[in-house]
């Protein structure tokens, strides 16, 4: 289930197209700033803390990374998920070091940031039981408590994509723009071969999930 998101970038225009997205899959926007001061205001008020955060690094008045620093010197738990052009391993680091729980540089896909924002929220979340699906984003693994399954960075964006979807019908060409470059020639027996992974290691990590095929249309995760 969906949950409550802040979001703090300083392109107006990106920042509109991240609000609408992520409201069009059910995500509630609880407040969208273009600075650091600005977050950080918000936050002063526990109220008005999200479930998680979407972060730009380069903002106006402060580097994204201190602002990470002063969120969880203010005892703000909530996942932080760094949405940047940088993309150098040190930058990487440097965030995980300050904080920050997740990293997606753009361009991106909207359904691998949707999917994203999803595990962080649901990690937050008491389990009700049974064995959840968990992503490790940053080491490609399927897990439920002790158990890691490895996946392939194509077989992670296919099940992010399914996951943030669950128990919707998402077609294959869907999966197929969400998991592979633009322009990538996929046959349909590629795409089929990647869901028989996918079931082998939901089976594997024990988790409660079924990848059902809806013939001629596509796939959905139950």
């Amino acid at each position: 289930m969906p949950g409550t998101i802040a979001v703090i970038e300083d392109d107006p225009a990106l920042r509109r197209v991240l609000v609408r997205g992520l409201e069009a899959v059910d995500f509630q926007i609880v407040w969208a700033v273009h600075d650091g001061a600005s977050a950080l205001g918000r936050v002063a008020a526990v109220a008005a803390r999200p479930d998680a955060l979407v972060l730009d690094l380069g903002l106006p008045d402060m580097d994204g990374m201190d602002v990470v620093s002063a969120l969880r010197d203010r005892g703000v738990e909530a996942p932080v998920l760094v949405l940047t052009a940088r993309d150098a391993l040190p930058d990487r680091l440097r965030c995980f070091a300050r904080g920050a729980d997740d990293y997606l540089t753009k361009p991106f896909a909207f359904a691998e940031l949707a999917a994203r924002l999803d595990v962080l929220v649901r990690r937050r979340r008491p389990d009700a039981g049974g064995k959840a699906i968990a992503l490790d984003p940053l080491r490609f693994r399927l897990g439920s408590g002790g158990t890691a399954v490895p996946l392939s960075p194509t077989e992670y964006r296919l099940l992010a994509t399914l996951l943030v979807r669950r128990g919707e019908v998402v077609r294959r060409e869907t999966l197929v723009c969400s998991a592979w470059p633009p322009g990538a020639i996929v046959r349909e027996n590629t795409l089929d071969s990647y869901v028989t992974r996918l079931r082998r290691a939901l089976r594997m990590a024990a988790v409660d999930a079924r990848l059902d095929t809806v013939r001629g249309i596509g796939y959905r995760l139950n």
